[in-house]
């Protein structure tokens, strides 16, 4: 997904989490991963957040045609709860997506994650 495709899903997720009265403070769509900062609903789960975010987004990617193939999001997904006194770290994190990868790959940082928090994947990857 190119930089204009990912803007436009970024804002559909934006609305769509508005109409399902969940605050999403920021997202960022990357090429082959999202990064989105929500506040869950008591009322949601959170593998009933991503099939909702998952889902919509699918099916608007495709009727809208963003890209040129059919669409559809991966089978997994991670979530993590952020403390408060966490919050504008994880923001400036999401925010600055685009310069990060410059740095490292997607691949490379999910490794180094999954390392450095000593995180036991149940599962496929």
């Amino acid at each position: 997904m190119n930089e204009q495709a990912g803007k436009i899903v970024s804002e559909f997720l934006f609305n769509y989490s508005k109409d399902k009265n969940i605050f999403m403070k920021i997202n960022y769509i990357n090429p082959e991963h999202v990064h989105t900062l929500i506040d869950l609903p008591s009322n949601l789960t959170i593998e009933d957040a991503l099939k909702l975010f998952k889902g919509s987004s699918s099916h608007f990617i495709n009727k809208e045609k963003i890209i040129p193939d059919k669409f559809s999001w991966g089978r997994g997904y991670a979530a993590f709860s952020v403390s408060e006194s966490q919050l504008n770290k994880v923001v400036d994190y999401i925010r600055n997506q685009k310069e990060h990868h410059r740095k490292k790959s997607y691949s490379e940082e999910y490794e180094l994650f999954l390392s450095k928090y000593r995180f036991n994947f149940i599962g496929n990857r």
